[in-house]
């Protein structure tokens, strides 16, 4: 039987949560939903289906320290930083090639750090059920999410024929990627019952993934076949200085699953969330009567419908709707909730500005 391995991919910055978040401390470190920081959580997931010697994490090199401390259950040398961003093909060759290091025939999940599940049960019983068939099929498995409502803010996976069920969940052949569409068209796709939330989340072989590299990438079996020796010398950091600089920046959105003929579905229906800025919140926490969510110390006065975060001290917030207001790490932002997708604009404008570093 294929040895289960996990490589969580942990590089994001969490702009959209600044100022909470920052690059010194992005969302995956922080313990936004829950007492536990999300990568954390991610980890614990994993519990009885994948040991925590073979649960990888790839971050940011600045991030390895704090990660360790964050995720104490992994071995330290399990936490490897990329010294440059070079996208999500490049962590996913990076992950294979230290898995294959560890188990030329292993079987693994390219999982997130920064989303919220609910249903373990059933999110573990897709994870086995996706590994068990990926060990079994030359596949490409991706998970997608059974959609509650037509969100605008995540791409979608279009569902085909049946393929399996396994561990009581289904999986289909799927039929295309689609990026974030517009409200009607993402009622359709809802409507329709056979579109599923991308979640960015798969299941592969070690020799499913190189053999779909080679033929879709080549670029990126190359690397996973150099960071293999490296990872197998216990070097893949050294590994990752020599080659990330000349590498390009490309999504496995768009190196293999845009591509690939033999991707298969599993059909999620555990609860998701991406967790992506800070109306999310309104999905974890408790609104006051008034449709407030107020995390820390907060006062409201004829106020509704805001997100408040009051880290440090008392913020007070009179006769304003639809906002969301943070005080957190000396900084103190206010922000209409409709254009909270900005602040990652403003965290630019401020790093171009150059006299806020320390607050970024």
């Amino acid at each position: 039987m294929a040895g289960r391995y996990a490589v969580i991919m942990a590089g994001g910055k969490g702009e959209r949560f600044w100022p909470l978040s920052t690059s010194k401390r992005p969302k995956q470190l922080l313990a936004l939903v829950g007492d536990k920081p999300l990568i954390a959580q991610a980890v614990d997931r994993l519990d009885g289906l994948v040991p925590p010697e073979n649960v990888f994490v790839v971050t940011n090199a600045e991030l390895v320290e704090a990660t360790q401390a964050a995720a104490p259950l992994l071995p330290p040398e399990n936490i490897v930083g990329e010294p440059i961003g070079r996208d999500t093909a490049a962590a996913v060759a990076c992950g294979g090639a230290l898995v294959k290091a560890k188990d030329k025939n292993g079987v693994f999940a390219i999982l997130t750090a920064d989303q919220v599940m609910g249903d373990l049960d059933v999110f573990s019983a897709t994870l086995k059920g996706g590994m068990d068939l990926a060990a079994q099929n030359d596949i490409l498995v991706t998970i997608g999410i059974e959609p509650t409502y037509p969100s605008t803010g995540f791409g979608y996976i279009e569902s085909g024929d049946n393929f399996q069920s396994a561990e009581g969940v289904e999986f289909r052949k799927a039929q295309r990627f689609v990026e974030k569409p517009d409200e009607g068209t993402a009622s359709k796709y809802v409507n329709s019952g056979s579109f599923y939330w991308n979640s960015g989340m798969f299941i592969w072989s070690v020799q499913s993934l190189e053999k779909a590299f080679a033929a879709h990438c080549p670029e990126m079996r190359k690397l996973m076949d150099t960071l293999t020796g490296y990872a197998a010398d216990g070097k893949i950091i050294e590994g990752m200085d020599t080659t990330y600089p000349d590498l390009d920046k490309i999504s496995v959105d768009y190196a293999l699953m845009e591509k690939a003929d033999n991707i298969i579905m599993a059909c999620g229906t555990f609860y998701w969330d991406d967790v992506g800025a800070w109306p999310a919140l309104e999905n974890h926490f408790e609104q006051d009567a008034t449709g407030n969510t107020n995390i820390g110390q907060v006062q409201t006065l004829d106020a509704s419908n805001n997100i408040i975060l009051s880290k440090d001290h008392l913020t007070a917030v009179i006769g304003v709707e639809d906002l969301i207001v943070v005080q957190a790490e000396g900084v103190t932002l206010v922000c209409p909730k409709e254009r909270a997708q900005d602040i990652k604009k403003m965290v630019v404008a401020l790093r171009e500005n150059g006299s806020y570093d320390e607050l970024l």
